[in-house]
């Protein structure tokens, strides 16, 4: 095999010829990354193996002779036995030598580096490979051994950078995602997540076998029993090294382990199946985002998406009858207040996607008992408007303004403190504008520079009530302090300056609280309760809007869309579709559990520009990408004012939605506030092109159902964020009659 030009190491020597060091080195020989290898070993035979099999070039019983001249020298011996070798080859390594090790506790490592070279010595790079196998010895030696899997380097302040490249560049040589964690953080995530699993299993195990039972025991032994006891076939020996080295993050996280254990027994004992539940739910979500809490990120941070393009072709009309997914805005505040109520929730069409998983996660981290969600249901044990817990971390939302702002209102009620962050997009959303007046109530709240997040809420605080005058219409900053106010002494009300979404003040009252709504001011007092209740969470306007839009530009299209929710304050994109002359019917109009729903038939119609009334604006805050398609499918010319909210969504909707229409060959311009957009008429057809979506999930849906008018395929990039709404839009989208492929790569690091 040929040398990768990117690393050549000429010489290289192996301390310890077992499974970990043994398939490094394997997998740089293979890759052409090394020059020579020496070997050495307490065992003789290991040593013959490994210069048989071609592993290493030479050996030598003299442990400085392997170190004399090599560029990079990697240890791997049980953890108790670094230090001698460490003493033993000191006198022999070059001037710029490197050395690095494999094991999994770094403390006591570090503490034989230091000990042995002395305090600043910086050409000792701590490393640890997240990687093993059940065979063990140079012939279980795999070239593949670390492709995908972590390794965990420790540079501490002192170490040398060059070196640190080298061993960093070696690792990612055979395939490895290298990440950089503390000395003290690796010991005490590696205590949770290895030691404290092997020494449970090993306990276990010991345990049942000195049983008068075990002959049964282990004749009946089921699946999860061995799984779980797999690892208790591990080297004994290495492991009482390791349970000796860590000892100290060990034991305290077996402390914690019993503590629970114990609840967890009381909790058995006394039949509090919530209580059970709890730990069970809170267990199956955080196993079923395992890779997310390695080193305690779950949530902290958020996970690499896959990278998502969206390959849409030319189609024809649309047919059919379904049922978009839930109200996103519904789905966060039924869990939310449900979590706050007295009693059990049952909610019902609850949306699956990202953004509302968030705000569920967040509730659950706050020690709310959550099942589901199955097939849309949910049920939440509420712990009433005091009982939440603080949670173990910050809370991580995701892509999710509304969990943020909604939550940074209900958290200023806590007395307990609070930090919030979310994903690139989301940290760059203001937040000053619940902030502010959260602050007039008396509550402490930090954000980031210009308002941004992370945000920070203090609890503990006393809240007053306040009148608040809405500087600019949003259901978000309406519902953030109205949620305040259920903690705060005497009247909260907001007066807003046009309609918004009634979401919040609906479902307050659903739950039993009382709200007075009088023209354009919401009010309420501290001091009531919620009580639990169901709630049928009706399809999502917002997602129906991407149907109502393709079915409207596309020739012969019919379709209709089931059990849409129709609140007044949400309808803007049916009147300005039918102010542009669709042809849209409401059918079968109903209340359900205080929100009003309805069936929407749509035909296809030629739709013709208008000016945007501004007072619809706010009632399709969300929809305006959509519309924008529409726009550029009509005759005539079609102008936004008053929109000017677009420009501080998940991204600049306005200019995002513009750059894309140009390069589809659409005559069109952003405004301050708003667009004008030449429409092409009926004979007009949108050319192909790639679309930047900037991450932006209405962005990707907008130019995906724009292929109903196209004459050639539309790329649309970046749509991983497509599942914070709408979890399974290209299935339901081809079903309609669009002709969407889709190519997922794993992101790069």
């Amino acid at each position: 095999m040929s040398r990768k030009a990117t690393l050549f190491i000429p010489r290289v020597a192996v301390i310890g010829l077992g499974l970990i060091g043994c398939s490094w080195v394997k997998g740089l020989r293979v890759r052409g990354c090394v020059g020579q290898v020496a070997g050495f070993d307490r065992n003789l035979d290991s040593m013959q193996q490994a210069l048989d099999v071609g592993l290493i070039d030479e050996f030598s019983s003299d442990i400085t002779e392997v170190v004399r001249a090599a560029d990079l020298v990697i240890i791997s011996v049980p953890i108790l036995a670094v230090r001698q070798v460490l003493q033993d080859i000191a006198a022999a390594i070059g001037d710029a030598t490197v050395l690095t090790d494999v094991g999994s506790v770094k403390g006591s490592v570090a503490g034989d580096v230091e000990a042995v070279f002395g305090a600043d010595f910086g050409r000792f790079v701590l490393g640890h490979p997240i990687a093993g196998s059940e065979r063990s010895g140079v012939s279980a030696a795999d070239e593949h051994l670390y492709v995908r899997h972590k390794v965990i380097i420790t540079p501490q302040a002192h170490t040398d950078k060059a070196a640190l490249r080298l061993v960093r560049a070696a690792w990612q040589a055979v395939g490895a995602d290298v990440e950089d964690m503390a000395v003290s953080h690796h010991d005490e995530v590696l205590a949770a997540t290895s030691h404290l699993p092997h020494l449970l299993a090993y306990s276990l195990v010991d345990t049942l076998a000195n049983s008068h039972e075990n002959k049964e025991i282990f004749n009946y032994a089921a699946g999860g029993f061995r799984d779980f006891t797999r690892i208790a076939a591990s080297s004994p020996v290495m492991w009482r090294d390791i349970f000796s080295a860590n000892k100290e993050q060990i034991l305290k996280t077996l402390d914690l382990f019993q503590h629970d254990l114990n609840f967890l027994r009381s909790a058995i004992e006394q039949e509090d199946t919530t209580t059970v539940m709890g730990v069970l739910t809170r267990a199956k979500v955080a196993r079923d985002h395992f890779s997310k809490i390695l080193a305690r990120r779950a949530y902290v941070e958020p996970m690499k998406t896959a990278s998502v393009t969206y390959i849409a072709s030319p189609a024809g009309s649309l047919s059919g009858s379904f049922r978009v997914p839930g109200d996103k805005s519904i789905s966060h505040r039924s869990i939310m207040l449900g979590s706050l109520a007295e009693g059990t929730t049952e909610v019902s069409g609850f949306l699956e996607g990202e953004d509302s998983l968030a705000t569920l996660q967040a509730f659950r981290d706050m020690g709310v008992v959550i099942e589901g969600p199955h097939r849309g249901r949910v049920t939440i044990h509420g712990v009433g408007l005091h009982g939440l817990q603080p949670p173990p971390n910050a809370l991580y939302l995701g892509n999710s303004g509304t969990s943020m702002r909604l939550l940074a209102g209900l958290m200023a009620g806590q007395n307990f403190d609070v930090e919030m962050s979310g994903d690139e997009s989301l940290s760059k959303r203001p937040m000053g504008r619940v902030a502010d007046p959260l602050k007039l109530m008396g509550a402490v709240v930090e954000t980031a520079e210009a308002g941004r997040p992370p945000i920070k809420v203090h609890g503990a605080g006393k809240l007053k009530g306040i009148h608040y005058d809405l500087p600019m219409a949003s259901a978000q900053v309406k519902s953030c302090v109205l949620l305040a106010g259920l903690y705060a002494e005497g009247e909260t009300s907001v007066t807003e300056p046009a309609p918004t979404r009634d979401h919040t003040e609906r479902m307050l009252k659903g739950f039993g609280y009382d709200v007075q709504v009088n023209g354009s001011t919401v009010t309420l007092q501290s001091g009531g309760k919620l009580t639990a209740t169901s709630i049928d969470v009706p399809a999502d306007i917002s997602s129906a809007a991407f149907f109502m839009v393709a079915a409207s530009i596309a020739e012969g299209s019919d379709i209709t869309l089931e059990h849409v929710g129709i609140n007044p304050t949400r309808i803007g994109v049916i009147n300005i579709l039918r102010a542009m002359g669709g042809n849209i019917e409401v059918l079968n109009e109903r209340e359900v559990g205080g929100e009003p729903v309805a069936d929407i038939r749509i035909r296809s119609a030629q739709l013709k520009g208008i000016h945007i009334p501004e007072d619809q604006v706010p009632l399709a805050i969300d929809e305006f990408p959509a519309l924008f398609i529409a726009a550029a499918c009509a005759e005539g010319e079609t102008v936004l004012t008053g929109a000017e909210e677009l420009r501080v969504k998940e991204s600049d909707r306005i200019q995002a939605m513009i750059d894309g229409l140009i390069t589809l060959g659409v005559d069109a311009k952003g405004t301050e506030d708003g667009a004008i957009i030449q429409g092409m008429g009926a004979a007009g057809s949108f050319g192909g092109g790639e679309i930047v979506t900037h991450h932006d999930h209405r962005i990707a849906m907008s130019f995906a159902i724009a292929s109903v008018r196209a004459a050639e395929p539309i790329i649309v990039l970046d749509c991983a964020n497509v599942a914070t709404s709408f979890p399974d839009f290209v299935g339901l989208a081809n079903n309609a009659g669009l002709q969407m492929d889709v190519i997922s790569k794993p992101a790069a690091e």
